[in-house]
């Protein structure tokens, strides 16, 4: 996804694209598989899907699960390049937090806060107080601070102010905020306060929850970006393999494939075609689950997130599950898929997303995969080459974005603009559309 997106933002801004996949469909990690054989295949599953499953087609099955934020980076790069036109988007119906072994939906509205089983009517009213400011914040703003300074107070002394006790910290922090890992706490206030008002921007949206996904997969988000970067004359070729990244007086000037050379002034790569340019830095265990009825206590929801803090299950990062259905045609009719993730801690990665699975048992089928974490050792300024990071554990794109974000600028020297991109678009679309 990273490279598709790039490819289409360096297409319209005039750059001469040529994209690559050793694969022979979009999207390389981030794809969606289908048929359902395919799936098999791919985890080495034995014989062939049963008859329960319906039809292999009918499948379209991430392999990194993740949802977008309503309001947040990747739909604004979408609605910006108007890649939106080539997809549909559906709200997922809920989403949940877990705490002592139950799971509560996260209050997403006044009325519902008020009702939550999650805290104590005392606790509310703090916590809604607490809302009230976080809405408020106005970075430019001091005299929405209250007394805090954004760059120097740490989240635990906000938190202390408001007087908030240990489980609404826990969900803010991880179910809001959405935070991996209690390290925030000791961190300035300024980013978490922003990824709260994210989190609450996205969900006035569409009011059920602030995340979104798209129809037929995330493969399409991949397919979208590749369609825009052909529009403005970038080409793609798929089921092409990669012999060798040409370099001379270490910098990058062409690929080999098959046999010829294409030449090249930048390139952009994923951690697997350049090994010895990346580092590990972790592991994700990711478990594909296929389900014939809804996940337990969340209303029937044919889709939602389910956040497992760390300090419930005692670790040190949180359990993801992302639930879709055959309402976003994704699986087969009457069929679920949900798929639980977390950063692997110990050496038995099985054990530790346990807790996840315990929810969502009886499992029809389940895919384990445990995947290594790359970053890149080498930042393209010599040799050119900017290589993009492996998925993280998190269920939404943000994470993804900064990284877009962050070769953009490592390739172009400058910032990612949004309204710059805005501007080009026009310049080479502007005078079609008025006719």
């Amino acid at each position: 996804l990273q490279e598709c997106i790039l490819s289409g933002i360096m297409s319209v801004n005039g750059k001469k694209v040529l994209h690559m996949d050793r694969n022979s469909y979009y999207g390389g990690e981030s794809a969606s598989i289908t048929p359902l054989e395919d799936l098999y295949k791919r985890f080495n599953l034995p014989g062939a899907p049963p008859e329960s499953m319906g039809r292999g087609r009918d499948w379209n099955v991430d392999l990194i699960p993740k949802f977008l934020m309503a309001n947040g980076q990747l739909v604004k790069m979408l609605l910006y390049t108007e890649v939106t036109r080539y997809l549909d988007f559906k709200v997922i119906e809920g989403s949940f937090v877990y705490k002592g072994g139950k799971i509560y939906k996260v209050p997403s509205t006044e009325p519902e806060a008020l009702a939550s089983s999650l805290m104590g009517l005392f606790e509310k009213r703090r916590f809604r107080k607490f809302l009230v400011y976080v809405a408020n914040f106005d970075e430019n703003n001091p005299r929405t601070f209250e007394g805090v300074d954004p760059k120097k107070t740490t989240m635990r002394d906000v938190y202390k102010k408001f007087d908030l006790g240990q489980d609404v910290i826990d969900f803010t922090g991880h179910a809001l905020a959405l935070y991996r890992t209690d390290d925030y706490l000791d961190q300035p206030c300024q980013e978490t306060i922003n990824r709260i008002k994210l989190y609450s921007e996205s969900l006035a949206r569409y009011g059920k929850s602030p995340y979104l996904y798209p129809l037929y997969g995330l493969g399409e988000l991949p397919q979208g970006f590749a369609r825009l970067s052909a529009i403005y004359g970038g080409t793609y070729m798929l089921n092409k393999p990669i012999e060798e990244i040409v370099i001379e007086n270490g910098k990058v000037v062409g690929v080999k494939s098959e046999g010829e050379v294409a030449r090249c002034k930048q390139l952009i790569c994923d951690p697997s075609y350049v090994s010895e340019r990346v580092t590990k830095v972790g592991q994700v265990i990711r478990v594909i689950c296929i389900l014939s009825h809804p996940i337990k206590n969340t209303n029937d929801a044919n889709s939602c997130q389910i956040i497992i803090p760390q300090n419930q299950v005692n670790r040190k990062s949180d359990i993801y599950v992302c639930m879709i259905s055959s309402a976003h045609n994704v699986a087969a009719q009457g069929k679920y898929i949900a798929i639980a993730s977390t950063t692997v801690e110990t050496a038995e990665p099985e054990k530790e997303i346990k807790p996840a699975l315990d929810l969502l048992e009886p499992i029809e089928q389940k895919f384990v995969s445990i995947s290594d974490l790359f970053a890149p050792t080498d930042l393209g300024t010599e040799s050119q080459i900017f290589i993009s990071r492996t998925y993280d554990a998190t269920t939404h794109f943000e994470t993804t974005c900064d990284d877009i974000k962050d070769i953009y600028k490592r390739m172009m020297g400058s910032e990612f603009d949004f309204e710059e991109m805005k501007r080009k678009k026009n310049d080479i679309y502007g005078e079609e559309e008025q006719q």
